[in-house]
């Protein structure tokens, strides 16, 4: 139903010489006066009626009893009805504009105005669809006797003395109504019309039939009606079994002579001689209307009986001609009502436009004709307008509204902002760690595999190494191969460039001699950090300190300044890119630990480039590029790379903070590592820990001296922290633990890909507006529309649904903690929950100022 401000019942009722008007609204609020009815009113309607008559005294669309065979006078009928219709409108609104009436017409008037500061900030009507209109006042009209009913009531410009706009419609009411209007059902198919043409007998259908046809593009059109030679009685069944068609129609459409008859309602001329009387039809008609008939147009004269019969039988509105109607008047209205209607305007609107049509362009060829249609409508029933079908239909009802698009709009921007992802990303892997040790699905303990020998403060005032500590004292380095060859390390990954010599030239020879005694006392796998430098190339070991025939180099990029993204294997062999560092560590470690044959081990004397020894022998050894030993998600996929250039980090693997620090690296200062007395590391039954020596939290460490090893504390590694030693307050973070934990992942397949925010946004949008759709339910007119609402207003209503709602959420969310457990997939939970919701609350609250309308 088209956007309404409010609905107000107004009886008109005369009983002899006095009128008694009755206004309802509201929760029980009413208004009562009587008002002297002027008989001069009753001599200026018969005056310009027939007027109107001679007028139009062809092609009527009725039979106008025999007056005589008297030829009439050289009479100018258009002036004199003219004449006649100001005059009788001149009288009709100096009775209502009568002091008594000043309440009705103010309490109506107001009305707009309070619509107009209540109406819909996004637009849109009540039923989602667009409002094309301001928010308009609906007056249902009843009047009793029929002669009071024939004043053309819609007319009254209500709201004029008080300035108001013309947002006043009059609708009709039949003085008795014996049946419940039918609410209309969603369906699954076009919309369907039947055209009934009756006797045509002086009339011409052809301007009729072209009309109806044009909306055969939109909506199913069936005609049925008299044939030259067909029996009449064949064509009574016909048309009472075409009406009652079990396939329902929406539309029943009559052109034709037909006329008023009392006690039975009304008949309709069906061919020359032969009527079909309208209590013949009834039953044909109550199973049409309970079979989705919502709206019949009685293109015909003398009406007002078969609109009040036919809303009595429950139909939802008629559009009917008050008087006779010339076949040219009756085929220029049908042409635009039938326009507005394929606009997807409802029948009121439609109807209005047709008569403002005539009454502006037409108004000099037909005077006085945009007086005569009339709409008749069941108070609990919706005002009529076609549906599109099909995929235009359904889109249109998806579509956002106004606030809809404003919040989604700014829930994009901010699922697009990284800064923002980062910070929910970050609490969404806090709220991992407490699941996890909630639900105690912590990883079984088992030695870690990375032992991360860290180079911090206490290792270098104990060192006597002096501020700041760039480059790092690589005699102190060479102590820590030393110690990592004594310990028998078979992998040893060195987190500190050294593409520079240092002063003190004997620090890098004695770090070249221990390098080259462990790769050739215990084969010892060597990994240099490396890294792009500003001239496009890379910080490369000194050739003096290692070679490429028995060491390896990885990139040591961190992602991000919180660290939460995995450095990933560029995806082709001809990416400049490097093999990340991790990557490098653990793919050493995995096939010396696991490999059916023996693996190469570094030699000085190598002639071949280690990189390459190594990539050949993982794909002889597990039949997959060096880069694809672990799990496919390690490479850089299509779509994150992709995703770089929109400055997005789309699928790109996170680190998993979630798993406990103890389970993926076991800390050991420089210092102790030093002073240990062990001569081996721990074995475990599938490898030995890779040892990684690394920054230790230092303020200068870095590439620069400006701290850039150092990190904020990942909220979930700061939750297992203050799990194990509370109180400690630890901020930093380094770059070498987060090699650990990428090696971990690695080697352990551990590779957990977030969906990004702005898909399942997309998604979260659609099952919103989904709900919103859902949970309207049922259309219905102004009483039905807070009945149509109660899921969002009304507490018993509201807080079923809302329960269900948020059960549904809270599942949703539980199975996305799980499903990070379990299927390594990060589903976001904040923005497409915020989406959802947002969606149901904007829902809710114009749903509270319609009912309070």
């Amino acid at each position: 139903m088209s956007q309404s401000a409010a609905v107000f019942y107004l009886k008109v009722q005369r009983i002899e010489q006095f009128c008694l008007f009755e206004l309802s609204w509201g929760q029980g609020q009413q208004l009562n006066v009587t008002l002297p009815y002027p008989e001069t009113l009753t001599t200026l309607y018969e005056e310009w009626r027939t007027d109107y008559l001679n007028f139009y005294q062809t092609s009527l669309r009725g039979r106008v009893a025999e007056n005589g065979t008297i030829a009439p006078p050289p009479v100018d009928w258009h002036a004199k009805l003219v004449q006649s219709e100001a005059k009788l409108l001149y009288e009709f609104h100096h009775w209502l504009r009568q002091g008594e009436l000043f309440d009705i017409r103010s309490t109506i008037a107001q009305s707009v105005s309070e619509g107009n500061r209540n109406s819909y900030q996004d637009g849109r009507n009540a039923e989602g669809e667009k409002a094309q209109n301001s928010p308009f006042v609906e007056v249902f009209l009843t009047c009793n006797p029929l002669d009071l009913a024939r004043l053309p009531w819609e007319a009254w410009e209500i709201g004029t003395e008080f300035a108001r706009p013309s947002q006043i419609r009059i609708v009709r009411m039949p003085p008795n109504i014996h049946e419940k209007a039918i609410q209309p059902q969603s369906r699954r198919r076009r919309t369907r019309i039947l055209a009934i043409l009756g006797d045509d007998t002086g009339l011409d259908f052809k301007a009729d039939k072209e009309a109806v046809r044009s909306l055969k593009s939109i909506a199913d059109v069936h005609f049925v009606g008299w044939q030259p030679g067909q029996d009449v009685g064949e064509l009574k069944a016909q048309i009472i079994e075409t009406i009652a068609d079990e396939q329902g129609w929406d539309v029943l459409l009559f052109a034709g002579h037909s006329n008023e008859a009392d006690l039975i309602g009304g008949k309709l001329g069906i061919a020359p001689g032969f009527s079909l009387f309208l209590n013949e039809i009834e039953q044909s008609l109550l199973l049409a209307k309970e079979r989705g008939l919502q709206f019949a147009l009685f293109n015909s004269c003398n009406g007002l009986d078969i609109a009040n019969a036919l809303i009595s039988l429950g139909l939802s509105q008629v559009a009917i001609m008050r008087e006779p109607i010339h076949n040219n008047v009756a085929q220029e209205f049908l042409l635009r009502f039938l326009q507005r209607l394929a606009q997807y305007k409802d029948v009121h609107e439609a109807m209005l436009t047709a008569c403002q049509y005539l009454k502006l362009d037409k108004h000099l060829t037909y005077p006085s004709a945009y007086l005569i249609p009339s709409l008749f409508r069941h108070p609990d029933a919706p005002q009529f307008r076609l549906k599109p079908f099909g995929i235009k239909e359904i889109l249109t009802r998806w579509l956002p509204t106004p606030k809809e698009a404003i919040a989604l709009t700014a829930f994009v921007l901010l699922s697009w902002q990284l800064p923002i992802q980062g910070n929910l990303l970050e609490r969404r892997v806090l709220v991992q760690a407490m699941y996890r040790q909630l639900t105690h699905q912590v990883p079984t303990p088992k030695p870690p595999p990375v032992l991360l020998v860290q180079i911090d403060d206490d290792s270098l005032q104990k060192a006597k190494i002096p501020y700041p500590a760039v480059p790092m004292d690589r005699r102190y380095l060479a102590q820590l191969v030393d110690k990592a060859a004594a310990l028998k390390a078979k992998v040893v990954g060195v987190d500190y460039l050294l593409d520079r010599p240092q002063t003190q030239k004997e620090n890098d020879v004695k770090l070249a001699q221990s390098l080259r005694s462990a790769v050739e006392q215990q084969g010892t796998w060597f990994v240099f950090a490396t890294t792009p430098n500003d001239t496009g190339g890379w910080f490369e070991v000194l050739p003096e300190l290692a070679q490429p025939n028995w060491s390896l180099q990885g990139d040591i990029l961190v992602l991000g300044n919180h660290l939460k993204h995995l450095t990933l294997v560029p995806m082709q062999k001809s990416d400049p890119r490097r093999i990340p560092f991790s990557y490098l560590l653990a793919l050493a470690s995995r096939l010396n630990t696991s490999s059916s044959q023996k693996l190469p081990q570094p030699q000085l004397q190598s002639t071949n480039d280690l990189h390459s020894t190594l990539s050949t022998y993982a794909y002889k050894t597990t039949g997959k590029d060096y880069r694809d030993v672990f799990s496919p998600k390690a490479r850089l996929h299509p779509i994150t790379n992709f995703a770089y250039l929109l400055r997005q980090m789309w699928m790109h693997p996170i680190i998993d903070f979630s798993i406990p620090p103890d389970h993926v690296y076991q800390p050991l200062p420089a210092w102790k590592f030093l002073e240990s007395s062990a001569t081996s590391l721990p074995q475990h039954p599938n490898h030995q820990p890779v040892v990684m020596i690394a920054p230790g939290g230092y303020s200068e460490a870095g590439v620069t001296e400006l701290g850039e090893d150092n990190f904020p504390m990942p909220p979930a590694l700061g939750y297992w922290h203050s799990q194990a030693n509370p109180g400690s307050g630890r901020e930093k973070f380094t770059g070498g633990e987060a090699h650990a934990y990428m090696i971990h992942h690695f080697l352990n397949q551990r590779l957990v890909v977030p969906i990004p925010d702005l898909w399942l946004l997309g998604l979260a949008a659609l099952l919103g507006k989904g709900a919103v759709l859902a949970l309207e339910g049922n259309k219905g007119g102004s009483r039905q529309r807070k009945e149509k609402y109660r899921l969002f207003v009304f507490p018993s209503g509201r807080s079923k649904w809302m329960l269900v709602m948020a059960s549904a959420t809270a599942i949703y969310g539980l199975v996305s903690l799980q499903l990070y457990i379990t299927a390594e997939v990060l589903l976001p939970l904040v923005v497409p929950t915020a989406t959802f919701w947002t969606y149901i609350l904007l829902a809710q609250l114009e749903r509270k100022k319609h009912v309070k309308v």
